[in-house]
């Protein structure tokens, strides 16, 4: 008898939007130099529009390049240096949260997550496994009802580590300390990547560009 249909392994996906190259570079220098003092992992400069979700590789592409071609170029404005709770969050730098500087990120997220199946990415998600809430866009909340509700946080980290509070707020000071114009960073993000990125791996070794797509205005 013949056998039932392969089953497809599934990867963890993520989806990044990308500064244009002379800002990563810039950041990539204040990434390097606090990483040689306080460790963690080397990463790309970005911000998460769509974090760890588990998907097949066929699957995953055909809903990032379907994404990709509703979505326009927008523009990124730097409002603050600030340190979170946990790995994937330590020192980051806050994409400003003004109603007219937000309203892009927010519907381009909001969008790029309807094609990947979440049902809104700024209000509530389907039983979300608590284990994802590593999700780097996202403060998730346990609400009562069981579900995880969002808020959309945009923003670019630049380290990640399990820190002290002391070392995660030095880290933070060293930020503007090293880039004194880093508040007034502002660019336009006209290119998002899709990455294999599993959060059990800390050391990031596995996580893996999986296409690149550059926005366009003709929409």
């Amino acid at each position: 008898m013949a056998g039932g249909p392969t089953a497809v392994a599934k990867g963890v996906y993520s989806v990044w939007a990308l500064p244009p190259e002379d800002v990563r570079d810039r950041l990539k220098r204040l990434m390097g130099a606090l990483r040689s003092e306080f460790g963690g992992p080397k990463f790309e400069p970005h911000i998460t529009v769509v974090g760890a979700i588990s998907l097949g590789p066929d699957d995953a592409l055909h809903r990032f390049r379907s994404a990709c071609t509703a979505l326009s170029p927008y523009p990124a404005r730097v409002s603050a240096v600030s340190r979170g709770t946990f790995f994937y969050q330590c020192v980051f730098l806050l994409i400003d949260p003004s109603p007219e500087a937000r309203s892009t990120p927010s519907q381009t997220s909001a969008l790029s997550c309807g094609h990947f199946g979440y049902e809104n990415a700024t209000c509530t998600l389907k039983a979300f496994p608590p284990k994802l809430a590593l999700f780097l866009e996202f403060d998730m909340i346990w609400a009562n009802c069981g579900l995880w509700i969002a808020a959309y946080m945009p923003h670019l980290s630049l380290l990640y580590g399990d820190l002290t509070e002391e070392e995660k707020e030095r880290a933070r000071q060293r930020v503007e300390a090293l880039d004194k114009e880093i508040l007034s960073l502002s660019f336009e993000v006209s290119a998002l990547a899709l990455y294999k990125t599993d959060t059990e791996d800390k050391s990031l070794e596995s996580w893996e560009q999986v296409e690149l797509c550059h926005l366009s205005d003709d929409k």
